[in-house]
């Protein structure tokens, strides 16, 4: 508490992420955090299962069970001063049940937490780079959603400066996430019109997740300050691509060698490595649940759209689902590339990790990788074809829902199916214009 106060900071932010990755937070003053540190704060479970408009799933731990509590306690290991919200430090929260010393099931940082201990169990930890993609978005009172994308114009593929920026939105933001102290390391303009990615460092799998989540936090709310909408909605626009996330993964034993990497072998990488990539291909249809979470996701995917949808692997080649970049030694790795920004960073690198993990215990064998082109049909089975699909590979994939923890995956599935619900039943501004006026 001194040390807060001697640095200016009067209210600590302590946030958590919910299924989807929003973040649900508590403003506490600062004489108030050694209370909350004994006690936490309290929050509806139902935070776990309220959709994004703001209904309330009827999952058995929250609405079947009267709406109880969950217990949010400060990580104070993470606490960081936000460089935009004077005299604010921001704290991630771990969840429990409301007595003990029991994580809730649901928490995202908790499934996480859960994988990487089955990995650390056999001496191996997980080294995750996330990339994350986004559009900003500008008010436009003459379109249908209110918006239109900041700095449009055809072209401005990976530059940098007022080209594809015009206000300097992308320098700004990195100044400010660097003094946050997230490991943000470079950024650019990327394909679409209105569309940036920010690269982050490397580290392990919790901190890497721990740092996604906040980076999306912060994008979002720097947007607010500047009167814009930043948006990691996977294809927000019919006439434009979609955002991804991309995460690079590798394996270190204990001494913090990476065990992907083997000179002698072929290709440069380890049979580690290789019973890494073939866990993650076995498993890639139910990690499509995780990494591509909603109904618009899908509609990402497709031929010539550098999204991946067979199931396949190459050699620096960004047409495969999983890429290996060319580094070799120290630096090699997967580069996942099956998610959208929609994901949550917690869920996805978790399936992730998961399915390498039991790669490597099921030393599963991977086919030829990709070569050429990747969108030919014929050379790789196709990812699910929508959320349904995934979801239901999911449900069937046992061996990675035991990993990722039963009762998380029954939440999982039950709020992610009402959302399918929810949109079977709505009718679509593109409906009444096919049909209205001629049927």
């Amino acid at each position: 508490m001194e040390r807060l106060k001697a640095d200016g900071i009067d209210v600590v932010r302590v946030a958590y992420p919910d299924l989807i990755g929003t973040e649900r937070a508590r403003d506490v003053l600062v004489e108030r955090l050694p209370a909350v540190m004994e006690h936490g704060l309290a929050f509806c479970r139902a935070v776990y299962h309220t959709s994004p408009m703001g209904d309330v799933v009827p999952v058995p731990e929250g609405l079947g069970a009267g709406l109880p509590d969950i217990r949010i306690v400060p990580d104070l290991a993470t606490l960081a001063p936000v460089p935009w919200e004077p005299g604010v430090a921001h704290c991630l929260g771990d969840a429990y049940e409301p007595a003990g010393d029991e994580h809730c099931a649901e928490s995202p940082r908790e499934v996480l937490r859960r994988v990487t201990a089955e990995l650390g169990a056999t001496g191996l930890t997980a080294v995750a780079g996330p990339e994350l993609e986004y559009f900003l978005c500008e008010p436009d009172p003459q379109s249908p959603t209110g918006w239109k994308r900041y700095g449009d114009a055809p072209g401005n593929v990976y530059v940098a400066g007022r080209k594809g920026d015009p206000e300097g939105h992308l320098l700004s933001t990195l100044r400010r996430l660097k003094a946050y102290g997230i490991g943000a390391t470079m950024g650019n303009h990327e394909f679409c019109g209105g569309q940036f990615e920010i690269n982050l460092d490397h580290s392990d799998a919790l901190d890497a997740a721990d740092r996604a989540f906040r980076f999306k936090s912060a994008v979002k709310e720097l947007a607010r300050h500047e009167g814009r909408l930043a948006t990691f909605m996977a294809k927000p626009f019919n006439d434009e691509g979609g955002s991804g996330f991309h995460v690079h993964l590798s394996v270190c034993d204990e001494a913090g060698a990476n065990v992907f990497a083997d000179e002698t072998g072929e290709h440069g990488l380890s049979g580690t490595a290789r019973h890494a990539i073939a866990g993650v291909l076995a498993h890639a249809p139910a990690l499509a649940a995780l990494f591509n979470p909603t109904v618009n996701s899908y509609k990402r995917f497709g031929p010539d759209t550098l999204a991946p949808w067979l199931i396949d692997w190459g050699l620096d080649n960004r047409s495969a689902m999983l890429r290996i970049p060319p580094e070799r030694g120290a630096a090699t790795r997967l580069e996942v590339r099956l998610g959208d920004a929609t994901a949550n960073p917690y869920l996805g690198i978790a399936g992730l990790v998961a399915a390498a993990h039991l790669g490597v215990r099921d030393k599963l064998e991977c086919p030829a990788p990709l070569e050429g082109y990747g969108y030919d049909a014929e050379r790789a089975p196709l990812l699910p074809g929508d959320l349904t699909a995934a979801l239901d590979a999911l449900e069937a994939d046992t061996d990675l829902t035991t990993v990722l923890g039963e009762a998380f995956v029954r939440a999982f599935l039950t709020y992610k199916r009402d959302e399918v619900e929810r949109f079977q039943r709505y009718v679509t501004d593109w409906e009444f214009r096919e049909y209205a006026y001629h049927l």
